[in-house]
Parts: structure tokens; sequence; C-alpha cells
């Protein structure tokens, strides 16, 4: 059965994050991709220039369009703009039962552009994360959710990463992609067994890295259908390591540029 996997999250006109790179990456994982938008957001491999967030019920709309009328498999929320909207995706997600959800809590863009009002932040803990079967925060946005400053070093993340799960999900998947000073890159995985699994890859040198966090929650959420969580997230690790090593054969932008969504598939890579 080929899994049916809804995206609730904002636009990128170049295609390299958001919704764009979100249905690239469930198609590019066997899954069938849908979309419903939060934000509209003018923003290219450069940065941010604005964005405007949607009407929240129309946000709503668009979450009882799809699950009215299409089995979903699995949810990736991304960009939540504002409190309101976050309070209204929890309340159609919960009512239409929602499973296999994973939170991407998009707070800063690779360009350091902050991508959420300042009411955002608090409505996202109390309302999304208790739902979701899997948190993939990176390290500035662990900071945020836990409103502290860590020093971050990967025994930090150890402890960090428990604090993160008493939020309220199933699972915790601390990114470490942001700690300095490691030829590794890595991430830890910790769930309701309370064990913590790490996953380590070699670092990729390369600019052309514009929205990976999107990207690998993406496959992880198109993944969950059919694997357990340890098994999404590795097999998720892996396409995403590739998508980063083939990401230079791609000409996009003059900033930081995409991902190769399909790097295994095009005849030319």
């Amino acid at each position: 059965m080929i899994a049916n996997v809804l995206s609730i999250a904002g636009t990128d006109p170049t295609g390299g994050a958001g919704i764009h790179a979100d249905i690239k990456a469930f198609s590019a994982m066997g899954a069938y991709g849908m979309a419903a938008i939060t934000a509209v957001v003018a923003q290219n491999t450069q940065g941010v220039r604005s964005f405007v967030a949607l009407d929240p019920q129309f946000v709503g709309e668009q979450i009882d369009s799809v699950f009215d009328d299409v089995r979903v498999d699995a949810v990736k929320i991304g960009m939540v703009p504002n409190s309101s909207i976050a309070e209204v995706i929890a309340d159609r997600l919960h009512y239409h039962g929602a499973k296999n959800i994973v939170l991407d809590p998009v707070m800063v863009a690779k360009s350091g552009d902050h991508l959420l009002e300042g009411n955002a932040v608090s409505a996202i803990k109390d309302f999304l994360v208790p739902l979701a079967t899997l948190i993939t925060p990176n390290l500035p946005e662990a900071g945020v959710l836990l409103n502290a400053h860590p020093v971050w070093t990967l025994d930090e993340m150890r402890l960090r990463v428990k604090e993160l799960a008493k939020l309220g999900s199933e699972w915790v998947l601390l990114k470490g992609g942001h700690l300095e000073g490691s030829t590794q890159s890595v991430d830890l995985l910790y769930g309701s067994a309370g064990k913590i699994i790490e996953f380590a890859a070699p670092r990729i040198c390369t600019r052309n890295d514009h929205g990976t966090g999107c990207t690998l929650s993406a496959a992880i959420a198109a993944l969950l259908p059919s694997k357990s969580v340890e098994e999404s997230v590795r097999g998720a690790k892996a396409y995403l390591h590739g998508a980063l090593a083939a990401s230079d054969t791609l000409d996009v932008g003059h900033g930081h540029g995409p991902l190769h969504h399909f790097h295994h598939l095009w005849n030319n890579v």
C-alpha cells in the first residue's frame, strides 16, 4: 500500500524548503504527498524577504478537505507562523484522529530569518508537541523549546534530549548538525523505552543545505506508516545524506542551494 502523507507547512518559491521540499521527499520515499499551506513565504536561497500567514480558519478548512476525502497515513508539520494557526492545526488533527505525526519546529530559516511570531512558540509547545509521534528540533530550536541557552556538546545533547521528551511527544530526535568542532553529524533519538539511540554520519561540506530539516522530517513521516520510529529515522537519515552528497550537481540560486531530492532517481547523477 502506498502511504498518503500530508504536509502542513509554509511555501518556498525556489523549491528547496517547506511544502515544496516535503512533497519531493514524500515522493522520493515512495509516498503520495499532499499539502495544507499555513503561510506564503517570499524567500530564495539567500534569505526570507517576508511572509503572510493565512487565515487560521482557512488552514483548518484545508486540513478538513484532505481528511474528509483521503486516508491520511502520516502528517508532517513544519512552519506554524502564529498561535492561532497552531491551535487550529491541533484541533483538526485531534478531531480527525491523525496518526504518525512528525513535528519539525521550524523557527528560523537557514539564512537566520525568523519564520514565526513571538506568541507561536508557547502554542507549539502546548498544543502540537503533545500530539506528535516525533519532534525533530535542531540545537537552536531545542534551546527555544526549553527556554535555555546551552553550550552544546554531545554530552549536553544527551542530557537535553530527555528534557525535550518531558514536553509530551512520544519521541524526540535532537539533531546535532549545528554542533561545532566535529567531523560527524550526530543525532539523538529518545523515546518511551528510555534509551538514547545515536545516529552518526560524516559531515558533508556543501553550501547546498537549504531545507535539510524539512526534508529529513518529511522523509521520516513518509516511512512511519510501514516502519518503526527507529527504522524510519535510519532510512530518512540515509536518504538525506545522499541528497546532500549529490546537491552540488544542482545549480539553483546564489546562496544556500537546495538538496538533490531525487538523487537516486535521476539518470544524470
